[in-house]
């Protein structure tokens, strides 16, 4: 792995920074594919946006990426994360004046999904963890994520690659690391984050190009019974992509012509 701390090479960080101590900062991380960040307009448009909300300075778009042109020399692909917060601070909760943020950014070399999940669909579970509500903080990737740390301890089978997630009110949300769509008569279904959940930015480009696909996205609420009788469900992240489900409980799915179709749309897609 190589790193740089606010432009300099490096892998520590103060121990006052507000990241460590509240959870106090975003992140995004991505693939590097060919010299270039996979849908860097949606990531850096979903970066700029959660960190304006938590009244974060967000870095030059021009700067983040030549600071991973930086850590990428010689690599065709690889996995980049990068996390903004407010940096160091004294003790308490109110945010320093003036905000002197940390940005980091990493580069590890691809060790990604193999494709034949992409091929032949991922079994997935309910997870008993319950997802709270705050809407001041909904659909942000912010650094607090012990929700789906303690979401991911729930299995240890590693057949199993996803857990779905729902609110206190039984209402489907995400997954514990990617967004869930369901297909039903033909239209894409997807839960609103206004509550709780995570707003990938794959899931915003679906949403942009869903349309020139013929395919049709709509925001609704689902619930378990919803799920279970879609004619297809999928799940998407900035690594995995688009991942067809086979299996949920005793449902199975056999038909991924539309996960298939949007993943090599999402292939071909280097903007």
């Amino acid at each position: 792995m190589s790193m740089l701390i606010n432009g300099q090479p490096g892998e520590s960080i103060s121990a006052l920074d507000r990241g460590l101590a509240y959870g106090d900062g975003v992140y995004r991380t991505l693939e590097w594919c060919n010299g270039q960040p996979r849908l860097w307009r949606w990531q850096y448009a979903r970066l700029a946006e959660d960190a304006a909300r938590l009244c974060l300075p967000v870095p030059a778009e021009a700067l983040l990426l030549e600071e991973m042109r930086q850590l990428t020399p010689g690599l065709e692909r690889a996995v980049i994360k990068i996390v903004l917060t407010r940096g160091v601070g004294q003790r308490g909760y109110a945010m320093p004046e003036p905000c002197q943020p940390t940005r980091m950014i990493s580069a590890n070399p691809w060790d990604g999904y193999p494709a034949t999940l992409a091929e032949h669909g991922v079994t997935v579970r309910w997870c008993q963890l319950r997802l709270a509500s705050q809407p001041l903080l909904a659909g942000i990737k912010h650094l607090n994520r012990l929700e789906n740390v303690l979401a991911r301890a729930e299995w240890h089978d590693p057949a199993i690659r996803e857990g779905l997630l729902c609110d206190q009110d039984g209402r489907v949300i995400e997954a514990t690391m990617s967004n869930v769509y369901v297909l039903k008569d033909g239209v894409l279904l997807t839960p609103p984050l206004h509550q709780c959940g995570v707003r990938g930015a794959v899931r915003d480009w679906l949403f942009d190009c869903a349309p020139a696909l013929g395919l049709a996205l709509e925001e609704t609420e689902l619930h378990a019974g919803d799920v279970l009788a879609a004619d297809a469900l999928l799940l998407s992240n900035s690594l995995m992509g688009i991942w067809p489900v086979a299996q949920l409980d005793a449902r199975v799915w056999r038909d991924f012509t539309v996960a298939q179709r949007l993943r090599q749309h999402w292939l071909a897609e280097t903007a």
